[in-house]
């Protein structure tokens, strides 16, 4: 009885304990949509659920946050940490987890991909009919890239809406619609609108289907005309993200209106490190786009060069790294004795003056401050600073601090490479190192130095590389399968912003130059909706693969960056034509995550919308990586000395007529790949043939590896080209 009373005390402390945790936001996510349950039926099932979790039929009510319904089944509620658990053990759930906060990843690009509006072989009718849905920011309605001059009628096909709010008043021919959900309420004082506060969205937007707009600039730098890659095609906005960052919650509910409304292409720029699959919002909102036919275009992170940073890594996602353009931007500054040194900056400002007089860090230095040279905050006396400008070293945003203190320009040293670029307060430039010891040995050796920071111009360079923040793989989720899938323009993209930022010169203005994975992203979006005006019937992975096997190959400056390629640069045009696809299904999908042990089970089941689904009757993925994958990759294990692996992948002819596919493999010395058969023939357009990659070599024990490898099948029209990578670091 003493033992009764006790465990009776035990339980009145838990919960009384339990009253003192703070609820926390969890996703439950329960699969596919049950076949004939309506979206009341499923709201009501969803909180006896969450009453049973909770034990309390008012708390539980209080607690739910949302229920998904149109696209996929779950919920989101503020949950204790039992009673995630015990909804976890529910034979309905997939999964349930936190919903944590992501962040987002942050013209010219479109005629380097050679999709320019004057050449360029389009569609129009069925690109004005193509809706692409983006979950960012929001969207900012008073850009001109998003005018409807010149658009029909919206597309029969949408089922969506246009929520008005503050700074938002409506929708158009070109913005059909338009959602935000902050469904957490992360900050209680953001205004409840679909407009774009930041420019992040905007410029993603204007990026996939902006209209086409002439003399667009960023104050006269990068001048010329800025237009999306499918201008005519229609744009719906998912406002997910604010100034805190994006919450699974709310990802997810984006996924759920946009599969539902219709849209045919969804692009997602955002991530936050790596998850399983079934714990990550990016990828559930996936799978079910996929499903239904959508492909999602997902950007790779910002985490470079770091190997292992790659994001958004599921196989059904395009995940896209950023690559280079050939265009530089080069800000020039004049010294005194006439010398003329050009560094990296964004210097909307034209000189007023012939001179100004130049000062370093160190000589401006309050008294007791060793670090003054480095420009930092609170080290600067403002009277030596005045009406000069300063040489720092680092680049550090001294910008801010000398234009505080009254300082006219900064010169930096640029002591660690970039390639990223930002507006500056003040005329800026950025030098090299080996130039900063030039302006350092002038002020030295002269009794009143000067200089003068020009404006930035633009200069050709080449292209493509990676860009060096671009994240690498290899992934650990699904280790056998290379990611990113491709590369595209990421690098100091102009485009559409908002009216309700500001760039650091304190002004407004409609276009702004940005750098990320985030601006890749939507390129790739854009080049998957051109495919698909010529191809309406292509499932996700055919286009996929198309614009996978007629990727441009990047150049590569450090070897590691093999990691982050992909299969190359898309290019959109040559990708409508590619001769070979390999070709997916949802099935394909569960099949091979049925391979992967920890995804077996009652939860495939759910995922499927079938309960009578079990692995077991599923025929098994062949092969090392168990997909019919358009790229090859072979982890090597630590301390092994051989690399080993067999490929089997089917291709599905997409030319016309007949055609006869000859191998070809470029390989290093010590990697041997052989291809089983070495030829492959058609008699006609949407034939099918398998063949076996066989890749063996010998390694060493230790050190790092990497081995890389391509097999093009070629029929003299088309180069269906296929990377092949091993790795060990």
């Amino acid at each position: 009885m003493l033992k009764g009373f006790l465990s009776f005390i035990s339980l009145i402390a838990a919960v009384a304990s339990s009253t003192n945790i703070p609820r926390k936001a969890y996703v439950v996510y329960m699969g596919a949509l049950p076949k004939v349950q309506s979206h009341g039926v499923l709201e009501e099932y969803h909180h006896s659920l969450l009453a049973n979790a909770v034990g309390d039929e008012e708390l539980a009510r209080k607690s739910k946050i949302y229920s998904y319904g149109r696209s996929f089944n779950g919920f989101a509620a503020k949950l204790l940490p039992h009673e995630a658990q015990k909804l976890a053990k529910e034979k309905s759930v997939v999964s349930v987890f936190r919903s944590t906060i992501r962040k987002l990843h942050t013209t010219r690009s479109w005629d380097f991909l050679g999709l320019s509006a004057a050449a360029s072989r389009r569609n129009t009718a069925a690109e004005s009919d193509m809706i692409v849905g983006l979950l960012d920011s929001g969207i900012w309605m008073g850009s001109p890239s998003f005018k409807d001059d010149g658009y029909g009628e919206i597309p029969s096909k949408w089922k969506g809406h246009c929520v008005t709010g503050h700074n938002f008043t409506g929708c158009n021919r070109k913005v059909i619609g338009a959602r935000f959900f902050n469904l957490q309420e992360i900050d209680a004082t953001i205004n409840q609108s679909p407009a774009d506060e930041v420019g992040h969205g905007s410029h993603t937007s204007s990026t996939v289907a902006g209209a086409t707009v002439d003399g667009a600039s960023l104050y006269g730098i990068a001048g010329g005309t800025a237009r999306g890659g499918v201008p005519a095609a229609r744009i719906a906005m998912y406002k997910v993200c604010w100034n805190v960052g994006c919450t699974d919650a709310d990802l997810l509910a984006g996924f759920d209106h946009a599969i539902a409304d219709g849209v045919d292409i969804i692009s997602v720029s955002i991530g936050g490190g790596l998850r399983e699959f079934f714990e990550d919002p990016i990828a559930i909102g996936s799978f079910h786009a996929m499903a239904k036919g959508i492909l999602t275009s997902c950007s790779a992170g910002n985490n470079g060069p770091g190997l292992r940073t790659v994001e958004n890594t599921a196989p059904w996602i395009m995940t896209v790294a950023a690559s280079t353009i050939d265009r530089d931007f080069s800000t020039v500054v004049k010294l005194g004795n006439n010398k003329k040194l050009s560094g990296i900056s964004l210097n909307t400002f034209s000189t007023k003056k012939k001179m100004y007089p130049l000062i370093s860090g160190g000589s401006a230095a309050l008294p007791n401050h060793p670090n003054a040279r480095w420009c930092d905050g609170g080290s600067l006396d403002k009277v030596k600073v005045e009406g000069k400008i300063l040489y720092c070293l680092g680049s550090l945003d001294q910008e801010y601090t000398v234009s505080e203190l009254g300082g006219v320009g900064v010169i930096a040293n640029l002591m660690n490479s970039t390639e990223v670029l930002a507006v500056t307060p003040i005329p800026a430039t950025h030098l090299s190192s080996q130039d900063s010891d030039i302006v350092e040995a002038y002020i030295n050796a002269t009794q009143k130095p000067k200089a003068v920071i020009m404006k930035t111009t633009t200069t050709k360079t080449e292209a493509p590389f990676l860009a060096y923040f671009s994240s690498r793989g290899p992934q650990f989720i699904a280790r056998d399968i290379l990611k990113p899938d491709v590369a595209a323009p990421g690098m100091n993209i102009l485009a559409a912003n908002t009216k309700l930022a500001t760039i650091p010169t304190g002004k407004h203005s409609t276009f702004d130059i940005m750098s990320g994975t985030s601006m890749a992203c939507p390129h790739v979006a854009a080049a998957a909706a051109y495919l698909k005006t010529f191809h309406p019937t292509w499932s996700p992975a055919a286009i996929k693969s198309a614009l996978m096997t007629t990727a441009t190959p990047l150049k590569i400056g450090e070897s590691q960056d093999e990691l982050g390629v992909g299969a190359g640069q898309i290019n959109p045009t040559k990708a409508v034509n590619p001769g070979l696809i390999f070709d997916l299904s949802r099935t394909s999908y569960i099949s091979f995550l049925c391979n992967k042990n920890h995804y077996a089970g009652t939860a495939l089941a759910i995922l499927a919308g079938d309960s009578s689904f079990n692995c077991s009757a599923v025929t098994p993925n062949t092969g090392s990586d168990g997909l019919n994958y358009p790229s090859m990759y072979v982890p090597v294990d630590l301390q092994a000395t051989a690399v080993s692996a067999v490929f089997h992948r089917i291709v599905t002819h997409v030319g016309s007529g007949p055609s006869t596919y000859k191998a070809k493999v470029k390989s290093p010395m010590g990697l041997s790949v052989r291809v089983l058969p070495e030829a492959l023939k058609f008699k006609r357009a949407n034939e099918t043939r398998s063949f076996k990659v066989m890749v063996k070599g010998a390694v060493a024990a230790e050190g790092n590896v990497l081995l890389k490898a391509s097999l093009e099948w070629n029929d003299s029209k088309h180069n269906v080209r296929i990377p092949i990578l091993a790795f060990r670091s």
